[in-house]
């Protein structure tokens, strides 16, 4: 019943809902950005939040989350580039339609399939995040670091495509965030007598410098070009209009393909890009008819989509209740509730009740709104983003960037830790290691090292109370399956790809 009340304030707040508008409308173009990520955009955008309310800084930085990932299928239907990487399996389908002069019918395909999926993942947030919180609340120090430790090499081993590179980078992350003081002595660690160092690295300048600088200089360094749309977005009225005999066979698709998103989205670090491949996949095998995907099936967008956008809400799970971000828009929003003062885990439920389920009803809101704005504009966004030339859109970002960094905190430190975040993160895409596990890792490291000294505390034998409790030893054998999972997965597309170059 609380997201019944949560939906009458929200509705009757005209500034929150104007708020979620401007979301809305900000994630889906940055979305149909090639080479802009909703990640970045709540990067840059964070500073502002500063200065708002703790509910409309949440569904602001929440709902362009959502209509991002949404907005990654118009560049991907229109310019055979995926503006996220989740909308790399659109593409299979989507640019083929756009070839064919059908791009507003493959966009509306979208626009529907996202909201259902999103839709569905964020009613079962809402039906099944309280239980969860519930049964967090009955975990122990034990337990809560060794669910750390298993989002940690669930975290640095899934995401990317090197193990050891991802593994690597969510060291680093967590490397980086022991910088400052210790917490019981207050003796520096790895300050190296820099006075700026004291209280550590900030989380907004560093996500800046990962995210949005770390794109910039990537982009920048590539053989950069006006993209071009294939096919006419505003081409013959019948061809582009869908009818319901043509959505029906999708339905299926996307009923399952919103169940397998949301079943991924509550697993840290796996994200909506596997979702959307596992969904593609799945939904060609059952296909009628397999062989018309990937030559502009309607069915192929349809899924996909469905899958990608249902990741959004479950991916707050673990978030909410136990503080962990299954992904990086997570690990920025656990800088904004941490910056109002706000303490996540499964004590927020009962702390802060009303402002969750405030920010569950924002985020329906932005999923209609995102919807009806794109079923009916997407067209209109596609061709507002081919006029926008590269030479005027990346130095503007640059700018920005600079003066978000300065904003949070009015430091100029804080821009020097911005250039060297942005730096790193260049060289980390470079090289193939992980900003993400890097960033997720950060934000966990702080929680982790307090719960590892509450466990010792509690401990008469020292690290053997992992394994003496049950929960923490099955969370701990989690974390090393998925592990020894990810590696056999690895060896066997090893073996494939061997074996087809023979």
């Amino acid at each position: 019943m609380e997201i019944f009340a949560g939906l009458t304030s929200v509705l009757t707040d005209p500034v929150l809902l104007l708020w979620v508008f401007a979301a809305a409308i900000v994630g889906m173009i940055v979305g149909a950005i090639p080479g802009l990520t909703a990640s970045a955009a709540i990067a840059m955008l964070l500073p502002v939040t500063l200065y708002m309310d703790p509910l409309a800084a949440l569904a602001f930085l929440y709902v362009i989350g959502k209509s991002g990932r949404y907005g990654g299928s118009i560049a991907a239907i229109l310019f055979n580039t995926p503006g996220t990487a989740a909308s790399a399996a659109t593409q299979i389908d989507g640019y083929p339609l756009a070839r064919k002069g059908q791009a507003s019918k493959a966009m509306k395909v979208a626009t529907l399939s996202s909201v259902i999926g999103d839709f569905i993942g964020e009613v079962l947030l809402i039906a099944g995040v309280g239980v969860i919180a519930a049964i967090a609340l009955k975990l122990g120090p034990p337990e809560l670091f060794a669910i750390y430790v298993a989002a940690f090499i669930v975290i640095g081993s899934v995401i990317g495509k090197s193990i050891t590179r991802g593994l690597a980078s969510a060291a680093l992350g967590i490397l980086v965030a022991m910088v400052g003081l210790d917490p019981i002595s207050s003796e520096g660690r790895f300050t190296f007598g820099n006075f700026d160092l004291t209280n550590g690295i900030n989380l907004v300048p560093l996500m800046i410098g990962i995210f949005v600088l770390g794109e910039v200089f990537t982009q920048l360094g590539q053989t950069t070009r006006q993209v071009e749309v294939t096919g006419d977005v505003t081409d013959a009225k019948a061809q582009n209009t869908l009818s319901w005999r043509e959505y029906k066979p999708c339905l299926p698709h996307v009923v399952r393909s919103s169940f397998i998103g949301a079943f991924i989205g509550m697993l840290p670090g796996l994200g909506s890009a596997i979702a959307a491949f596992v969904a593609y996949g799945e939904g060609k095998r059952r296909a009628r008819n397999p062989e018309l995907w990937g030559k502009g099936a309607l069915e192929g967008i349809a899924a996909p989509e469905a899958a990608n956008n249902a990741v959004s809400g479950p991916s707050m799970a673990p978030l909410l209740t136990l503080g962990i971000p299954g992904s990086t828009i997570g690990a920025i929003l656990v800088g904004v509730f941490l910056i109002h003062g706000i303490q996540i885990g499964p004590t927020l439920f009962i702390t802060s009740r009303d402002l969750v389920y405030a920010l569950f009803a924002c985020g329906l809101i932005g999923i209609a709104l995102y919807g009806v704005i794109g079923y009916y504009g997407a067209a209109l966004v596609g061709r507002f983003i081919t006029r926008i030339p590269v030479k005027v859109l990346y130095p503007i970002i640059f700018l920005t960037s600079f003066v978000a960094a300065y904003a949070a905190r009015g430091s100029l430190f804080d821009v020097t830790v911005m250039v060297a975040a942005g730096f790193g993160g260049w060289a980390m895409r470079r090289l193939d290691f992980n900003p993400a596990a890097f960033v997720i890792s950060f934000v966990l490291a702080g929680g982790a090292e307090e719960t590892f000294r509450q466990s010792l505390l509690l401990s008469d034998d020292g690290l053997l109370i992992f394994v003496t409790r049950p929960v923490a030893l099955g969370f701990l054998l989690l974390g090393l399956g998925a592990l020894v999972l990810r590696i056999r997965s690895v060896r066997r597309q090893a073996r494939l790809a061997d074996a087809q170059a023979a």
